[in-house]
């Protein structure tokens, strides 16, 4: 492992000027992630920032009747919390379903939403790979590339976000706090995970220096029917092949509001604009939530190994919303 400084910030404030004014710095937290890329020398930073001890970790109510869940609240604390667990299915059921209970237990909000790829070419520093080497290629679109993106990758990367929160949070319109030098701002999680575009090795829309601080769940992730189902090649401790998260709710027979987001599929959380559309105003049979399902999916672009992704999205995209809907059986 390559040596490097060891930084222990009094404050938030100090933390983002010493990570804004050293490059190549890194912020520690849960570690879960950070410390295997290290390892791996996959991460070779030269300073790491210690900001375990100065992230938030309460759940809060927000003014509006939402909750600020502080980015140093641990992934198995939000599982079962008794509002944001609770009454929000979707939520729960996605941090339950990623990594393992020792993991959930050191994991923190802020870092789930920050862990990077777990594309094997990104992971072995002897494989071209632009996210980890600008310019260098990427070695997975002509490799093994069954767990790579189909939809919005570019010629530069087809790597896959790997967070099951973050794919609960799109359905749950959630906003994330961030903090730098300039200040406290809020973005929309579909606007803070960056598609790869001609800059894959930028995950985040971040500024130098910038941390999350928080994330913001709206009043209307509460008490509604919502839902996360996940597709793996294990029954634990395994990443998304595909999964959907989504919110349903009906009046009078029909579809008054819809949110359906997708993981395992692209570099973030892929929010479903056009089948949410297809779908508002129309009874959920089953028909009608795959032709809306199908024509979303229209857009994928499969790679020589992953085309089964398509159907396996779709199946779980109509299957979560069908239950929540009651047209299908539990």
């Amino acid at each position: 492992m390559k040596p490097f400084h060891y930084v222990r910030p009094a404050g938030l404030a100090e933390a983002a000027g010493a990570h804004g004014g050293r490059p190549g710095s890194a912020y520690l937290a849960g570690g879960t992630n950070l410390v295997d890329l290290m390892k791996l020398g996959v991460e070779r930073p030269d300073t790491v920032v210690d900001i375990a001890r100065l992230l938030p970790a309460e759940v809060e109510a927000t003014a509006d009747g939402g909750i600020r869940v502080g980015a140093g609240v641990r992934n198995a604390d939000l599982a079962t919390h008794p509002v944001a667990g609770a009454r929000c299915p979707a939520l729960a059921q996605a941090l339950l379903a990623g990594a393992s209970a020792q993991l959930r237990n050191a994991a923190t909000t802020g870092g789930n939403l920050l862990q990077r790829t777990r594309c094997g070419y990104f992971q072995d520093v002897s494989k071209a790979c632009n996210k980890r080497e600008p310019g260098s290629g990427c070695a997975a679109l002509d490799g093994v590339n069954r767990e790579h993106a189909v939809l919005g990758h570019s010629p530069l990367c087809v790597a896959t976000h790997p967070s099951d929160l973050a794919v609960a949070l799109s359905a749950l319109d959630a906003e994330v706090e961030v903090t730098g030098a300039d200040g406290v701002r809020r973005v929309p999680l579909d606007g803070f995970l960056r598609l790869p575009g001609e800059h894959p090795e930028r995950d985040t829309t971040l500024g130098h220096g910038e941390l999350v601080t928080a994330v913001i769940l709206p009043p209307g992730a509460f008490g509604v029917p919502s839902a996360y189902r996940k597709a793996r090649d294990r029954a634990s401790y395994a990443f998304a092949l595909a999964s959907a998260a989504a919110v349903l709710e009906t009046r009078d027979g029909r579809i008054s509001r819809v949110a359906l987001a997708f993981g395992g599929l692209a570099h973030r959380p892929w929010r479903a604009r056009v089948a949410e559309e297809r779908l508002l105003g129309e009874r959920p049979a089953e028909d009608v939530l795959r032709t809306a399902v199908d024509a979303e999916l229209q857009a994928a672009r499969p790679l020589r190994d992953n085309a089964f992704k398509v159907r396996l999205a779709r199946n779980l995209a109509v299957d979560v919303l069908g239950r929540l809907a009651g047209s299908l059986p539990d």
